[in-house]
């Protein structure tokens, strides 16, 4: 049987949402007219033009200052 663990449980999710509250921007989920169910995040609306600002800053911003 395949284990169910993640490597991330939803407190992290948690504090990465509030570590990112004010910095990243909220973009929309839109839905495609392709289909009933498509939808994208438009994360090019980052500030960096990619989904990549929010891992990044999170991982700063909870790493010790020591350790940077």
């Amino acid at each position: 049987m395949a284990s169910t663990t993640l490597p991330v449980s939803l407190d992290d999710v948690r504090a990465a949402a509030e570590r990112l509250n004010g910095v990243a921007a909220r973009t929309p989920l839109l839905r495609m007219p392709l289909g009933d169910d498509l939808y994208v995040k438009p994360e090019s609306l980052q500030r960096t033009g990619s989904f990549k600002f929010r891992g990044a800053y999170n991982a700063l911003s909870s790493t010790p200052r020591d350790r940077l």
